[in-house]
C-alpha cells in the first residue's frame, strides 16, 4: 500500500513537471510571449489542476501562428508619409502597410446610416464582395445582409462570406445553406472540429470588414445583428462606430481578407497576395490598416498603445465595452496621467458580460488614483476607439482587454488627417456629456477578492 501511494505521488509529480516543461518549451521555442498575468495563470493552473490544465494548454495555449521575421529595410527605411513620425516608424518596423491617402473616408455613429452604407456597398459591387464578421444574427439585420449578398451573387458577382465559427454558432444553418445555393461561398473560421495544426480553438476571428471590388471598404466594431444598429423592444441600440473608405485603404483591407480566407481553409502560411490597385493619391484623408493577432509576430496594436502612452503630450481618449488591460498597458497609462496627460476612459455602466465588469474594477480604480478620469454610460457601449493628442485616432474591432490585445484576430484603422481626428474628438465629447463619473471608492474585501479571482483568468475571458 505504501509503495502504491509513493508511486502515485511520484507519477503525479512527474506529470506536473512534464506539464511545466511542455509550457516552457512551447512558449520559448515557439516565440509565444505572454503577459505576466497570463503566464502566471497557466503555471498555477498546471500545478494545481494538471490533468485539466495540460490538455487545455495543448488545445488553447498557442497564440501565434507566425515567427518573428525582421527585415532590415523595414526598420531602417525612411518614415512613411502621414501621421506622427513615432507612430508610423513603429508600425513600419512591424512590417504593416504604410499610411495611404484615400478619395473618401466617412464615419458612421448612427446605426441606420451604417447599415445603409453596408448594403449600398454590397449592391454596388461589380466584380467581387468579401465580407468577414464575428456574428451574423438571426434577425432583421442578419437577414437584410444575407439577402443583399444573395442578390449580389445572382448578378454574377463573386461573393465570399467568412464568419467566426464560435461567434456565429447561433446563426441559423438554413441561412448559410440558402446563401450557398445562391452562389455565395461561405467559410467558418476555426470550427470546433478542425486540424490543430491549422490553429488553436481559442484564437477567434473578431474582425468586421466588407470590401467591394478591392476599392471600397466598410469596417469598424459592429457585428451584423440588430442590437448593433437599431433599438430593441426592451433596450436601446448599442453605442457603436463604423466607417467606410474609398481608395487605398480598401486595397489593404482586401489583402487582409484574402489572408484570412486562406487561413480559414487551413493555409496559414503568410504570403504576399496580389489585389486590385488604387490610384496613388498625394492628398486626401490619410489612414492606415493595422491588423493584429496570431497571424502577426508582434502584438501590433498593443505596441502602438504602449508607445502612445509615452509619446502623448496632452490627452488620451478611449472608449471600450470591456476595460481589462494587461499590467504593462495599465501602468503606461497611469504614468501618462502622472506626467500631466489628460486620460479619459469611457465604458458602459453595465456591459453584456458580468465577468468583464468584475475584472475591470481594479484597473479603473488604479487609473483614477493616478489622475485619470473614467466615465460610465447608461447604455451598452460596443464602440472601440482611441484618440492620442490631435494627430492620431484609432477605431475598429479591438477591445481594451487581454483577449483582443493578445489572442483574437483584430483590426484597427489609424486616422491621421485632422478632419477625421477632430470628428472623433467631438464624438467623444458628446458621449462624455451624457456619462456619469466612476466612483473609485475601495470595494469590500469580498468584492476585492472576487475581482482578483476573475482578473487572474482574464486573459481567457
Amino acid at each position: 500500500m505504501i509503495r502504491v501511494a509513493a508511486f502515485s505521488v511520484l507519477s503525479h509529480s512527474i506529470f506536473v513537471v512534464a506539464g511545466l516543461l511542455i509550457y516552457v518549451m512551447t512558449t520559448r521555442i515557439g516565440h509565444q510571449r505572454r503577459p505576466p498575468s497570463s503566464a502566471i495563470g497557466w503555471v498555477v493552473s498546471i500545478v494545481a489542476f494538471p490533468y485539466l490544465a495540460v490538455p487545455l494548454f495543448l488545445v488553447l495555449g498557442s497564440r501565434k501562428l507566425t515567427r518573428p521575421q525582421r527585415h532590415l529595410h523595414a526598420v531602417m527605411g525612411p518614415p512613411p508619409a502621414g501621421g506622427p513620425v513615432w507612430a508610423t516608424q513603429l508600425l513600419a518596423s512591424m512590417e504593416l502597410p504604410a499610411p495611404v491617402y484615400n478619395e473618401e473616408l466617412v464615419w458612421h455613429d448612427d446605426g441606420s446610416d451604417a447599415l445603409q452604407s453596408l448594403l449600398a456597398l454590397i449592391d454596388g459591387a461589380q466584380q467581387r464582395v468579401d465580407l468577414c464578421t464575428f456574428i451574423l444574427g438571426n434577425d432583421q439585420v442578419g437577414e437584410a445582409v444575407a439577402e443583399a449578398l444573395a442578390r449580389c451573387a445572382q448578378r454574377g458577382v463573386r461573393v465570399r462570406l467568412l464568419i467566426d465559427a464560435i461567434g456565429s454558432m447561433k446563426t441559423h444553418p438554413g441561412t448559410l445553406m440558402r446563401l450557398r445555393k445562391n452562389g455565395v461561398r461561405v467559410r467558418r473560421f476555426m470550427p470546433l472540429l478542425h486540424n490543430p495544426r491549422q490553429g488553436r480553438l481559442n484564437l477567434r476571428n473578431h474582425r468586421k470588414v466588407a470590401v467591394a471590388d478591392g476599392l471600397h471598404v466598410w469596417t469598424g466594431g459592429r457585428n451584423l445583428a440588430t442590437e448593433y444598429f437599431f433599438n430593441l423592444a426592451d433596450a436601446p441600440a448599442w453605442i457603436d462606430l463604423s466607417h467606410e473608405a474609398r481608395g487605398a485603404l480598401a486595397v489593404q483591407a482586401a489583402a487582409q481578407f484574402e489572408l484570412d480566407w486562406r487561413t480559414a481553409s487551413g493555409r496559414v502560411k503568410h504570403v504576399d497576395v496580389p489585389v486590385a490597385s488604387s490610384p496613388a493619391l498625394a492628398a486626401g484623408p490619410c489612414a492606415q490598416w493595422i491588423a493584429t493577432g496570431p497571424d502577426h509576430a508582434d502584438d501590433t496594436v498593443h505596441a502602438l498603445l504602449l508607445a502612445a502612452a509615452y509619446h502623448a503630450r496632452k490627452r488620451i481618449l478611449a472608449i471600450t465595452p470591456y476595460f481589462v488591460p494587461d499590467d504593462a498597458l495599465l501602468y503606461a497609462w497611469c504614468m501618462a496621467c502622472r506626467r500631466g496627460v489628460d486620460v479619459n476612459v469611457v465604458v458602459p455602466a453595465q456591459s453584456n458580460h458580468l465577468l468583464a465588469d468584475w475584472a475591470r474594477g481594479r484597473a479603473l480604480r488604479e487609473l483614477c488614483a493616478s489622475g485619470g478620469k473614467v466615465w460610465l454610460l447608461p447604455q451598452m457601449v460596443h464602440a472601440k476607439a482611441v484618440v492620442i493628442d490631435d494627430d492620431l485616432a484609432l477605431s475598429g474591432s479591438l477591445n481594451l482587454d487581454a483577449r483582443s490585445l493578445f489572442l483574437n484576430y483584430e483590426v484597427m484603422t489609424a486616422f491621421y488627417s485632422a478632419e477625421q481626428v477632430q470628428w472623433l474628438e467631438r464624438w467623444f465629447d458628446q458621449q462624455m456629456a451624457t456619462a456619469q463619473p466612476f466612483d473609485a471608492k475601495q470595494p469590500s474585501l469580498l468584492r476585492d477578492m472576487g475581482e482578483g479571482l476573475v482578473r487572474s483568468v482574464g486573459f481567457q475571458l
